[in-house]
């Protein structure tokens, strides 16, 4: 992946850790012959982080209804660090998998 590739999807791939919706917005985009290397691997990991943000808030609600310990609760903010990180990373133009789930499935 060369620069001008990395410089011309940087903004999609910031936007695919916006929310789902950024990164339903950023993939449909990037579709077709406007296909970014760049913008393709970060929302790869947006999908990751989003899957993983769905499985914890799961986990999450039924272990503080199992425990009663309603600090779980700040469990649910680990997906959005990751965002953050996967974002700084596409700021920064690195093609970096984020943290224990980057590598997953992939």
């Amino acid at each position: 992946m060369d620069q001008t590739t990395k410089e011309a999807g940087k903004t999609m791939a910031i936007i695919s850790y916006v929310t789902l919706i950024g990164t339903l917005i950023a993939y449909f985009s990037n579709q077709g012959d406007k296909k970014n290397e760049f913008v393709s691997f970060h929302i790869g990991q947006a999908v990751r982080i989003w899957i993983l943000s769905f499985i914890i808030s799961i986990v999450v609600y039924v272990l503080i209804l199992v425990t009663s310990i309603g600090a779980l609760s700040y469990l649910s903010y680990a997906p959005w660090i990751l965002a953050v990180l996967g974002a700084m990373n596409a700021n920064n133009l690195k093609a970096e998998p984020v943290p224990v789930i980057g590598t997953i499935g992939g």
